[in-house]
């Protein structure tokens, strides 16, 4: 699979030096969603984060919830090499080296979690990536326990924000699988495989965290 072009190589990968790769919208939006997750994360566990990209996520948010631990995964293997120089870059303890996962396969390699992230994921990737990520969800979560998704969406009733339809329209260009998802047919997806209801966060750049938790 090649690196997708929202990627960016730091100036070390440039040389040569390290395999860090950096995603602008990283950057911008880690904070907005930290301040999230300290609110629906619990105390302490193993959170899964799903489509981890380029491992800056994960290495934001394990410095600042130093009590939970982190398992970032990716089928990507650039993403998974970025994943590690970033976390052994940080130094930090409570993340755990990254596994390949396709979030699409009818099998994950891990057993239990107390919570999964999933960021920017859904509507770059086949629709399977998302009905994978719903059924593995259900099995691994107990009850309670949250999924986060963070990205933008189509939300019925409402017309598509400018910025989203152009994005929208330059995902379906490169990939026709992908595309922003209807946020109503997510919502149904979760149904179906234990889901409570989500809660709803309005987040900058017409984003939305969508916070389910496991029936």
């Amino acid at each position: 699979m090649t690196r997708p072009s929202f990627w960016q190589p730091t100036q070390g990968e440039q040389a040569g030096t390290d395999r860090r790769l950096q995603a602008p919208s990283a950057q911008r939006n880690r904070d907005a969603i930290l301040d999230i997750l300290r609110q629906v994360l619990p105390p302490s566990g193993l959170v899964l984060e799903v489509a981890s990209g380029s491992g800056e996520h994960a290495v934001h948010f394990a410095k600042a919830l130093p009590a939970l631990t982190f398992q970032p995964s990716d089928p990507t293997p650039d993403a998974l090499a970025s994943i590690a120089a970033w976390t052994q870059e940080s130094g930090l303890s409570n993340i755990l080296p990254p596994l390949m996962l396709d979030a699409g396969a009818s099998e994950w390699p891990i057993e239990a979690a107390d919570a999964i992230l999933c960021i920017n994921m859904i509507h770059i990737s086949p629709w399977r990536a998302t009905e994978g990520l719903f059924r593995q969800a259900g099995r691994l979560l107990r009850s309670g326990h949250p999924l986060y998704l963070y990205g933008p969406y189509r939300r019925p009733g409402l017309p598509l924000e400018p910025s989203n339809a152009a994005f929208d329209e330059s995902l379906r260009s490169r990939d026709p699988e992908w595309g922003l998802r209807d946020l109503d047919a997510v919502e149904g997806l979760a149904a179906a495989n234990g889901f409570n209801a989500p809660q709803i966060v309005e987040m900058p750049a017409n984003n939305l965290s969508v916070i389910f938790r496991a029936g």
